[in-house]
Formats: structure tokens, sequence, C-alpha cells
């Protein structure tokens, strides 16, 4: 179906990236994946190749460095790579209070959720609009649409990434552009180590697969639906703070989200 055709997937090294990854390789897509670790690219594209006999290479890339997008695109267009579809699934958080946290911790996620995910998508996006044909899936979360006390930077940065896709899509409806939104809610990734949220009282709620939030987001961007939220329990979610005033839901989430309290 994808002969000759790359599908570029930021993060896709583990969770949701890697499981879309597989995703794209059973359709027959060839996968260019990019992380910050060399060891894990290359044993995640080896297990690819072995699986789906698709090609898979990667390019290493910090997307905390603020060229680093600029650069992983230039490196892509220097080894020839046509790519059909961009997932900018990268992300990460940090937990605690805003006013006791590390405020260049804070920057670096702005850096890679936002500025990273912006620069990719207009780079790649251009080269899509010549030719008339692409696919974007962004990864938003339904922090998105949840003001998120414990993790204020975190929650902001996926509104971002929530409303420049629906904008952006908007702009391209009339082409043959595919964007997508994906919202997972708490997922079974390493998301909580990396943000070091062990403590948080969300996880006592259950964490979503990564096998069906994958799932959830590649139907949605192959048939061209603007955004989806992954999990019938994160639907309710949403559905009851678009109805709730937006201190009362800030107020739901801190209770949320805060430590656990010592037993």
């Amino acid at each position: 179906m994808a002969q000759n055709k790359y599908a570029l997937i930021t993060g896709g090294t583990s969770g949701i990236g890697y499981e879309l990854a597989r995703l794209f390789a059973r359709d027959g897509y060839n996968l260019l994946l990019v992380a910050r670790t060399e060891a894990d690219l290359q044993q995640r594209c080896h297990d690819l190749r072995t699986e789906f006999s698709v090609e898979a290479t990667y390019i290493a890339k910090d997307l905390f460095q603020p060229e680093a997008a600029f650069e992983l695109y230039g490196e892509v267009k220097r080894r020839g790579f046509w790519i059909d579809a961009l997932v900018n699934d990268a992300g990460q958080g940090q937990y605690g209070l805003f006013a006791e946290s590390d405020i260049h911790r804070q920057l670096d996620l702005i850096q890679l959720n936002v500025s990273a995910l912006t620069v990719l998508t207009y780079l790649f996006l251009k080269d899509m609009i010549a030719r008339n044909s692409g696919k974007i899936l962004n990864l938003a979360s339904i922090a998105s649409q949840l003001p998120g006390p414990w993790q204020a930077v975190y929650h902001a940065t996926k509104a971002y990434v929530l409303s420049f896709t629906e904008a952006v899509r908007s702009e391209v409806k009339d082409s043959n552009i595919h964007i997508t939104a994906l919202q997972p809610g708490a997922t079974d990734t390493d998301f909580f180590n990396k943000a070091e949220m062990q403590e948080s009282k969300i996880l006592e709620q259950g964490l979503e697969d990564p096998v069906k939030v994958a799932k959830d987001g590649y139907e949605a961007l192959m048939n061209d639906e603007h955004k989806v939220i992954s999990g019938a329990k994160n639907k309710v979610m949403v559905g009851l703070s678009n109805i709730t005033p937006e201190d009362k839901v800030a107020d739901m989430m801190n209770k949320m989200q805060e430590p656990k309290k010592d037993v």
C-alpha cells in the first residue's frame, strides 16, 4: 500500500510511538524512527524489520535542543526519504507544583512538546502541500482540554498541540492531507517515570493500554478524523469538563493528580 513511503515517528522506540510504528509497518510503510538513544533505536528497527519485512531505519536526535528539529529535517532531505506520514509522538511532563519546579526543566518541556512539534509540522507540511498528499498525527492528550495542577506546563503544552492541530487542519482541508490529534488519557508507558510522577493519585485510577491508544489514533488518521479521544472513561471526563466551569475542572484535576496520602 505504501511502497517507498516512510512514516517518520518521533519518540518511536517505546510506548504509543512504538505501537504506532508497528501499525504503520503492518500496512507496508517503511519506518524512520527518531529518539535520543541510539541503542534503543537500533534494537527497535531490528525488531520491526524482522516482524514486518519493511525497511526500518533511524536518526538519533535530541529534540530538547532548539536546532534539532531543523537538523532532523535536513538529514531526512539529504538521505532522500519521502515522508508520507509524520507522527509527532515525542513529549514529556514534569510532576510537581509549578512555583516549586525547575523553570529550566519547564522550558525544556515547552521546547520538546511545542517548539519541536511545530517546526517538524511546518517543514514536512510544506513538502506535503507541494505534492498534495500526506498525513500528520500529533499526540495531544485529554490534558489538552483539562487545566492540570501538578502538571501545569504539560497540560498547557497539550492545549497548544490540540489548538494548533485543529487550526492547521482547517487551513489544508481542501487538500489530500490528513491531520489528526490523538488524545489519550493516562497510559501505561514510561511517561510517569520520566515525569517523576509515581506518587500521583492519578496512577490509582488505572492506565490505558498503549496498543489500544495507538490503534485509535492510527485509525482516526487513516479515516481523516480531526481528533480522537482514546478510551471510554476519558471521553466521559472530557464531556463532563465541557459543561463544568473551568475553575471547578482545575480543582477536580488538583484532587486527581495530587500526591497520594501517607497511610
